[in-house]
């Protein structure tokens, strides 16, 4: 196996240097590229690119939610607020971390999408009591994955590099159709939905982006994606895409009251569902730290994705004090960390403490939500196909051509990609399957783990041939690397 790469301090290493070029001679003490701190101005526009990313993202599912358990417009935009005031809290708990809680990697959480569905069947027309038991049903899916982290991330043993090469790939897939809808103008019921404006004006958001990728170097080049999110804002106001109205209905401050709609309440079915949803986000994020340890060549061992479950789980427990959902990993800033080659974790914790603040001035949160769904659906296609290249990438090194890899390929990716080729296939299942069968990633990687244990290691003896699957589960994340230190 290879030896484990040294990285430069700051002050040795060329401004452009790549860590992998530095010689072996190089003093054991130099930092990691995840564990590098930059200078104040670099960290926070870094670290506003990722909260320009993942924004939509943490405030679309109470954009949901509220409406549909009969809150006012006011309490809405207050649940918003808390949503981005968790997610910043969720985020450092991941990338600073303490004790044994936290990835420490530049991995960003908020409000899971995976909830949506079963919080708005819980929740219904029941106005704070129904946020009450969504609350109450969050804390203890949240408690619960708590104590299951331990066990479940021994499930790394599963993942060699044709499992997490499949499933990285379909975090990508998956997340294109959100931007082809954030390009279309989000919203399917308005009138310009899909209209030639809005598609125009995230082609040229793409167009943008790449030119500003091409064109720039050093930090300016990292940064392309905010540039390009700001240059496409400006081009928009024009256009007459741009909504003001959030910041004039904007409160200067406001803070997330604990428990402001009522001390949570507990019912069983609501428990059941938010626990199966917690398992699913578990998977999902189990999947995205492997991911993410590989193209921060930090690969995720258990006591890491160990680490990442318990603030996934414990983020999720605290949340609804303050107001907020089940919190999760946020898969397109992955994406982002993959194209800008910006891997400190610190950038991240950035992010975080910005969130943090949009939650408790939402003011400030408005001035974030000019950015127009088109424009961001633009960036989002960048940001998403390289999940998707990522994953190809790892697929590369899976040994295809040995034994049935390809075939755990195709099948897993077949069945991954249904919810999204054709979204009412599973139309007549009962609605608590479709918190797991909705999700392409979820089943992808479910399909993926069994074949993989079908095909390489059920009732097969270890093949001696170091190219194929005792060569394959050798480079697997779990023997990849010793445990990164915490």
């Amino acid at each position: 196996m290879a030896a484990t790469p040294r990285f430069r301090n700051d002050a040795d290493a060329a401004p452009d240097a790549d860590p992998h070029l530095i010689p072996e001679s190089a003093s054991a003490d130099r930092k990691h590229p995840v564990d590098e701190t930059l200078p104040p101005l670099k960290m926070f526009t870094s670290g506003l690119q990722h909260v320009a990313a993942m924004y939509a993202g943490v405030v679309a599912p109470p954009m949901i939610v509220g409406p549909a358990v009969g809150l006012t417009p006011k309490e809405t935009a207050f649940l918003m607020g808390a949503s981005l005031f968790t997610a910043g809290l969720a985020t450092l708990l991941q990338t600073l971390g303490f004790w044994r809680i936290g990835a420490r990697l530049p991995f960003v959480n908020g409000v899971s999408f995976a909830g949506v569905t079963p919080m708005v069947a819980i929740g219904k027309d029941r106005g704070h009591d129904g946020i009450a038991v969504i609350f109450g049903a969050i804390i203890v899916a949240g408690l619960l994955g708590f104590l299951l982290a331990p066990y479940f991330c021994k499930l790394v043993r599963f993942f060699p590099p044709v499992v997490t090469g499949t499933v990285i790939t379909l975090i990508g897939v998956s997340l294109l159709p959100v931007a082809f809808r954030w390009s279309q103008g989000g919203n399917a019921m308005a009138d310009d939905y899909g209209s030639m404006t809005n598609i125009t004006m995230a082609a040229v958001t793409l167009v943008i982006v790449l030119a500003l990728r091409k064109l720039l170097r050093g930090f300016l080049q990292q940064i392309a994606i905010l540039l390009g999110l700001v240059i496409g804002t400006l081009i928009a106001i024009p256009v007459g895409i741009t909504d003001f109205g959030a910041i004039k209905d904007a409160e200067l401050i406001g803070f997330p009251t604990p428990f402001h709609f009522g001390a949570p309440q507990f019912e069983i079915a609501a428990i059941v569902s938010m626990c199966i949803v917690m398992l699913v986000c578990m998977t999902e994020s189990t999947a995205d730290m492997l991911a993410l340890g590989k193209i921060v060549d930090r690969p995720a061992d258990e006591r890491t994705i160990e680490g990442g479950l318990r603030a996934d789980t414990l983020g999720s427990a605290i949340s609804p004090l303050f107001n907020g959902f089940m919190c999760s990993a946020f898969a397109q800033n992955i994406g982002l960390v993959a194209m800008t080659k910006a891997r400190s974790r610190f950038v991240v914790a950035a992010g975080g403490g910005i969130l943090i603040v949009l939650g408790l001035v939402p003011v400030a949160a408005s001035v974030i939500a000019l950015v127009p769904l088109p424009v961001l659906g633009g960036a989002g296609i960048v940001l998403f196909g390289s999940v998707a290249a990522s994953g190809i990438q790892t697929l590369a090194t899976a040994a295809l051509e040995k034994g049935e890899n390809a075939l755990i390929v195709a099948a897993a990716v077949g069945v991954g990609l249904i919810p999204i080729a054709a979204p009412d296939f599973y139309h007549a299942f009962p609605e608590d399957l479709l918190v797991v069968l909705d999700s392409g990633i979820s089943t992808g990687c479910v399909v993926a783990i069994a074949l993989n244990l079908v095909f390489n290691h059920l009732g097969r003896k270890p093949d001696p041939d170091p190219s194929g699957q005792e060569r394959e589960q050798e480079r697997s994340p779990a023997a990849a690397a010793p445990a990164a230190a915490h």
